[in-house]
């Protein structure tokens, strides 16, 4: 395939502006069955782009279901985390799909933009702080600091912060995917927002 041409975005490392792994049009019969175990009827292009490697998809689908239907954790405050750590990645990809989600969830329109400016921005409860910082921290220096932990812990149990912690690294890994893999919006998901 043809190298992808980049945007440069301020302070960043270039994103690809084209798949540089094309998404699977014609999956094999071992694949077809595990491109419709997500959200949408259509297979999204993550997915069809997991297709190359059907072993890693079909536990891709097993640990990202976990995440979203089978935890403690209340789907907003999931939600808050998941896009917080997609703007941090810069993972236009991710943000966009969890728009959709975040909004479904409970998250305002107002609120999912604020997840993409500095938190002194937003007017944010304790609690939704202490979620951003989890966020902002495992991506800046992939550990929680201790007072960010002592605040989490007052409200979290040991399974919540599992599941927390859990859920932030792994939509930070399948942000770098999107981003390395150059994976494209699929038909109607938001890109950034704007005001």
């Amino acid at each position: 395939m043809a190298a992808a041409s980049v945007v440069v975005m301020a302070n960043d490392r270039p994103r690809p502006t084209a798949p540089r792994i094309a998404p699977v049009t014609d999956p094999s019969p071992e694949v077809a069955p595990l491109l419709g175990t997500n959200l949408s009827d259509d297979p999204l292009n993550i997915m069809r782009t997991l297709a190359h490697a059907p072993n890693v998809l079909k536990r891709f689908t097993q640990m990202g279901g976990t995440l979203l239907f089978r935890t403690t954790v209340p789907d907003r405050e999931r939600e808050l985390v998941i896009l917080r750590v997609g703007s941090n990645c810069r993972s236009v990809y991710e943000f966009g799909q969890h728009t959709v989600i975040g909004r479904d969830a409970g998250l305002t329109d107002d609120e999912i933009f604020l997840l993409t400016r500095p938190v002194e921005e937003g007017a944010w409860s304790a609690d939704d702080r202490d979620l951003i910082a989890l966020a902002d921290e495992l991506c800046a220096d992939d550990c929680l600091s201790d007072a960010t932990w002592a605040r989490l812990t007052t409200r979290w149990d040991d399974q919540a912060m599992v599941e927390l912690v859990v859920c932030a690294g792994f939509y930070r890994m399948v942000s770098g995917f999107l981003n390395s893999a150059g994976v494209q919006l699929d038909a109607g998901v938001p890109s950034w927002p704007t005001r």
